[in-house]
């Protein structure tokens, strides 16, 4: 029978045998309904045989669970509390779980009052047995509203039982969501008790990070102490309110803990990782599959409080590591997986700090890190700070940008062992360390006086010089995607934040600058020199703004000048709306219906900064849409594509097709779709030369490996693309080679003839494709498939912006303008076989 069977398992010889059974006793007509039910659900007591069978078997057991209900509803206090206990022992004996009597449990629970500490212990006891993690959470909450309606005696009375609780729900696998609310019920029931006790399982017993705070609650355990901690661990996001944070300093002064805040901060920055072979929720069944990983979900809360303690309490001190721990838990490229809400919590914390080297911390975050998520964290962060300055985001960025104690030319030295060593930018891409000897003779690796006798120096100086290099990289992307902004500086402002600055004025001296004076009239003035007069204002010089001959001027100054900007400025390419685009109205079908390679599209996103979700063969993996924004954030361009034709491969689609270009506006916290025509001319031009260069660059038009396909389902696309009409890029790409081919030793082989560089071999005449860089050979247009090992420039011809397709065009021409001295058997079969 079930009531002998609950009895028996119920007994456990200890002080709580006698509640357990005398609830048994009294609500023995509920052990019967019970046990009617448990058979009612046997497979054999079903009776299926018969017409009509299955739904007498349904009016039985809901005739049951009626008769059930309505006993309970009738029930009064005394018997409900015997109830409650009978269901919680019934559930665990089945293994069911709570699920099955949490309807019932949880209506008597609303009602009953009178709970003894005896009955609460029972329960608490009984529900921690369960472990499945969600019902455990569940069954726990119904457990602690019996618990907080004792009385102070009461609660002391069932203190072991509360603590056991708390430390089951810490190792335990509870989601995050559910285990925060009900810990923190837990360590306010505890803390009524007593102030000075920190429940087992709130500091983890086994993270290297959290050793300095278990050595403290160890050795000088205080009420202070224990408050501390619990507030920490009350922390469920990664910003906290205001309240929270006042608490925080209150409660870190009271336990003279700040110094403690940052060590554990350190620890988490370089701290050992933990591995999920050894802890954490998957152990048992991952088998050699595992994780690396610092913060264990059930310690996160705590950790994020650790986090903004740090920040509250230790200040400037605190700001190298919560820069780290940001890159660790949420940066590209890290030792554990990621954690998105600690790093949160390190950016948010970050922007609370008033402090230079925090804002520098920000800028260097905002340059490398790429997830999402973290970068609207960053948004928010610099808003923070900028709001706290009474600036705007974009101004707190322009002034955050380290200069690493270099000089305005860019340059460091240090004596060390007789010889000068020097850190210098040496242009828009380019960082060198050099070594000159007390004679004047330079080297670019160390000198062996230098390495043995000054280590440490050699060190710090090369690390020096890779800072430099990020913070380059980071302000050649920032100042390009000004383009699209429009923005204006005071002069004096753009010279102190822009033209003087050590590492952001290698850049913009490469770049032409408009500059307003008194008369209200922008002149343009050349890379390298400096406005006549005295500015009031200063721009961004940009094609869109200029006249024809305006451009065609400055592009004829800068090849002759050789003057190779930080990015492509005078011969950069311009988009204007289209009478089609004008007729779609809202979207634009430029750049629609090409054949992509997926994978390098993807990654091409990623490199220019667009936000997209990843295709592949599950639900909301059919349909693409990558983002990006332009004008400071004001606007945001849509490029839709999606799997080309069911192309997939092992998992993400080989090609996609591409598909239409849509703006969206901000509008308050949204963003709002709107018509082509109401987007500046700046924001649509940068958007779409984005565009541009992702269908150029994967379009399978310049794949030169295309054509040996035969029929491929793509070949008519192929044949259609690899030779069509030039896009903008490439009518940018045909204009410079007009100004580069006159100065070339081959200038005599080639000439320009529309879509094609025609280049003069000695065994036939080939037309290089400008989009494409694909050829064909006269007279008869076969195909030639010269498949590229060196795409980029050697650096032998000047080219006065960066391009690899362009590189990539000018060594076919020097290749094709010497084809009889080509020695590869596989292109001279293809240049012979029609010759």
């Amino acid at each position: 029978m079930l009531y002998d069977a609950l009895l028996a398992e119920s007994r456990r010889n200890d002080s709580l045998d006698d509640v357990r059974s005398a609830a048994l006793g009294r609500v023995r007509w509920l052990v019967d309904l019970l046990e009617r039910q448990r058979a009612q659900s046997r497979w054999d007591a079903v009776p299926w045989v018969g017409e009509g069978g299955y739904e007498r078997y349904q009016a039985a057991c809901a005739a049951t669970r009626n008769e059930i209900d309505g006993r309970l509803a009738a029930c009064a206090d005394e018997e409900c509390r015997a109830a409650v206990l009978c269901l919680l022992l019934a559930a665990r004996f089945d293994r069911t779980g709570f699920w099955q009597y949490g309807t019932q449990i949880g209506m008597l629970i609303s009602r009953v009052r009178g709970w003894t500490s005896d009955e609460v212990a029972v329960m608490l006891l009984c529900v921690t047995e369960y472990d499945m993690g969600h019902w455990f959470a569940e069954s726990l909450r119904t457990a602690l509203k019996a618990a907080e309606c004792l009385d102070a005696h009461g609660r002391r009375a069932v203190a072991p039982w509360l603590r056991h609780a708390h430390a089951e729900l810490m190792n335990t696998d509870v989601p995050a969501r559910l285990r925060g609310p009900l810990a923190q019920r837990l360590r306010t029931l505890l803390e009524s008790v007593d102030e000075a006790h920190i429940p087992e399982g709130l500091i983890p017993s086994f993270a290297p990070w959290a050793a300095p705070l278990r050595d403290r609650a160890n050795t000088s355990p205080t009420p202070e102490l224990a408050g501390f901690v619990r507030h920490l661990a009350s922390l469920s996001g990664p910003r906290p309110t205001q309240r929270w944070r006042r608490t925080c300093r209150a409660l870190a002064d009271a336990a003279a803990v700040g110094d403690l805040a940052v060590e554990i901060l350190r620890g988490l920055t370089e701290g050992d990782p933990l591995c999920s072979s050894g802890q954490g929720p998957h152990t048992g069944w991952m088998g050699e599959y595992h994780y690396h990983y610092v913060v264990h979900q059930s310690d996160g809360d705590l950790a994020r409080g650790v986090v903004w303690a740090a920040a509250l309490s230790g200040g400037p001190a605190a700001v190298p590591y919560l820069c780290a721990l940001a890159l660790r838990a949420g940066g590209p490229v890290s030792d554990v997986i990621e954690d998105l809400k600690l790093a949160g919590a390190a950016i948010n914390a970050l922007a609370e700090i008033d402090d230079s080297a925090a804002l520098e911390a920000l800028w260097r975050l905002q340059s490398r890190i790429k997830h999402r998520a973290l970068r609207k964290q960053l948004d928010t962060a610099l808003l923070t700070a900028a709001d706290r300055q009474g600036i705007t985001a974009g101004q707190l960025v322009e002034r955050s940008v380290p200069d690493h104690g270099l000089a305005r030319d860019g340059s460091l030295e240090h004596e060390l062992g007789g010889y000068r060593v020097r850190v210098a930018i040496e242009d828009a891409v380019t960082v060198r360390l050099t070594f000159a000897g007390p004679d004047g003779r330079l080297f670019r690796t160390a000198p062996a006086a230098v390495k043995d006798g000054f280590p440490d120096e050699l060190k710090q100086l090369k690390a020096l010089a890779k800072e430099v290099r990020g913070t380059l990289s980071g302000e050649r992307a920032r100042v390009e995607a000004l383009m699209s902004a429009g923005r204006e500086w005071p002069y004096d402002e753009w010279c102190r934040y822009y033209r003087d600055h050590p590492v952001t004025g290698v850049l913009v001296r490469g770049l032409i600058w408009e500059f307003q004076h008194s008369d209200g009239v922008w002149h343009a003035a050349a890379p390298m020199t400096e406005p006549p007069g005295e500015p009031a204002r200063a721009r961004l010089w940009h094609p869109i703004r200029a006249s024809t001959d305006e451009i065609r001027a400055w592009r004829e100054r800068i090849v002759d000048q050789r003057v190779r900007q930080p990015f492509k400025q005078a011969f950069r390419e311009i988009y204007l709306l289209t009478p089609a685009e004008e007729e779609t109205g809202v979207y634009s079908n430029r750049f629609a219906a090409h054949i992509v390679h997926y994978g390098r599209l993807y990654a091409l996103f990623k490199e220019r900064g667009w936000q997209a979700n990843f295709l592949g063969r599950y639900d909301g993996g059919y349909e693409g849409k990558a983002r990006a924004e332009f004008g400071d954030g004001e606007w945001r361009a849509c490029f839709f594509h999606e799997p080309a034709a069911e192309d997939y491969g092992d998992y993400a689609p080989d090609h996609a097709a591409t598909d239409q270009v849509r703006f969206e506006r901000r509008d308050g916290r949204r963003r709002r779709e709107v018509p082509l025509a109401e987007v500046p001319p700046l924001v649509f031009s940068e958007a779409m030369r984005d565009v541009d260069l992702f269908v150029g660059v994967t379009s399978i038009a310049a794949d030169p490996e295309w054509a040996d396909r035969g029929e491929d389902r793509y070949a008519a696309y192929w044949r259609t693309a690899t030779f069509g009409e030039l896009t903008a890029n490439a009518e940018v790409r045909r204009e410079a080679l007009e100004r580069i081919l006159p100065r070339l030793k081959i200038a005599d082989r080639c000439a320009l003839d529309g879509r094609f560089l025609v280049v003069r071999g000695g065994l036939r005449t080939y037309k290089i494709h400008l989009g494409s860089a694909n050829i064909l050979m006269e007279p008869d247009d076969s195909y030639l498939c010269i498949v590229p090992s060196r795409p980029k420039s050697d650096g032998k011809v000047f080219l006065p912006f960066e391009d690899d397709r362009l590189s990539l065009i000018l060594s076919k021409a020097f290749l094709l303008a010497a084809d009889t001295k080509i020695t590869d058997g596989t292109i001279l079969t293809q240049i012979k076989r029609g010759g």
